[in-house]
């Protein structure tokens, strides 16, 4: 069977010799000595000032928004994973869509100036499976509207614009350490601040709000990530260029084979790509559902992703329409893609989705 994703799990004597610390110590979660080395190992690779672990990505965009303050309105993307809309509505925060471009897949500047209110507080855009957004608009938007920006990078580790790192950008980004991701610490998530002023404001949110033994001065939670997922981090770490090397071949080897087949996402020419998903749009949703069964029919699951749109979620209010967005979820798929695909295995892939087409 093929998924659309396999976890890649590192050198297992090399995990061990992590645990065996983990044991010596009997530090297993608190912000222990491993989920420190981690941070100062990941602001070093990903070139950030200001890096917090999390237990997920979800808690990272949640802590952002408290972090942040945020309330009221936020504008935000129908394209994305259901986590970025449901963490603002989770906060009392009601997400306000701007529809995409369908090039980019991105969510569109023009689009958010044009739903701007009084009452929006922030812009939550996403740099949709790695591609960056159009920073410098968003940016110029925010700052004249006064506005927050935190950006969604669950999909964007290790990406950089102008080379600079896309996590750079905006007042908070977001990362995912989800077991499917490039890089992972089975689950986990990490927030990117630019305000070295909010960093501690930060820290004691994930823990329930504790400033110190006798004052807890905010609404908190508990969304630290522990010694054997930050184990796991450091090993990840130590293969991540091999990993990315590997994705490139088999990324660029779709590129290759299905040119002029199916249309791929426009690439920020000014942003780096670091191989995590290799979207397809189709021409149609009943082509799209013709090449997903066909692959299924020889145990090979893509996955449509990102399917439905969020603005057709029945929890949202209010009620809105996004045409680009419920367009391209109904057309795209994402084909698998992991180190261990095989040559054999993606030109299976490659030559179903020709004869289908």
């Amino acid at each position: 069977m093929i998924n659309v994703t396999k976890t890649y799990l590192p050198n297992k004597k090399n995990y061990q010799k992590y645990v065996d610390k983990i044991f010596n110590s009997g530090w297993v979660t608190n912000n222990g000595p491993l989920v420190k080395e981690l941070e100062s190992r990941l602001a070093k690779y990903l070139g950030v000032k200001n890096i917090v672990l999390v237990s997920s990505g979800t808690s990272a965009l949640e802590i952002a928004y408290r972090t942040l303050e945020i309330k009221d309105y936020a504008i935000t993307t129908p394209f994305s994973f259901v986590a970025t809309t449901s963490s603002l509505i989770t906060n009392g925060i009601r997400p306000i869509f701007a529809d995409i471009d369908t090039k980019s897949l991105n969510i569109d500047p023009i689009n958010i100036e044009k739903a701007i209110t009084k009452n929006t507080s922030a812009i939550v855009p996403v740099h949709v499976f790695g591609n960056a957004c159009n920073v410098e608009a968003i940016d110029k938007i925010a700052k004249k509207n006064n506005l927050k920006v935190i950006y969604d990078a669950a999909h964007a580790f290790d990406v950089k614009y102008k080379d600079k790192s896309i996590l750079n950008y905006g007042d908070i980004s977001t990362l995912s350490f989800h077991a499917t991701k490039l890089f992972h610490t089975i689950e986990g998530g990490a927030l990117i601040i630019n305000d070295d002023s909010l960093v501690q404001k930060a820290r004691n949110l994930i823990n329930f709000g504790i400033e110190n033994t006798e004052s807890i001065p905010n609404l908190g939670t508990n969304a630290k990530m522990n010694e054997f997922e930050a184990a796991m981090g450091l090993c990840m770490l130590d293969e991540i260029e091999n990993i990315e090397k590997q994705r490139e071949r088999l990324y660029f080897t779709y590129k290759k084979e299905l040119d002029g087949v199916v249309r791929f996402q426009q690439q920020n020419e000014n942003s780096t790509l670091n191989y995590s998903y290799f979207p397809i749009i189709l021409d149609s949703q009943e082509q799209t559902l013709k090449i997903q069964k066909a692959l299924n029919s020889k145990d090979i699951f893509p996955r449509r992703y990102f399917y439905p749109s969020l603005d057709t979620l029945n929890y949202i209010e209010p009620k809105q329409f996004m045409p680009n967005s419920r367009d391209i979820s109904e057309r795209i798929l994402c084909l698998p893609l992991y180190p261990e695909l095989t040559k054999a295995e993606q030109m299976e892939i490659i030559n179903i989705i020709k004869a289908v087409y």
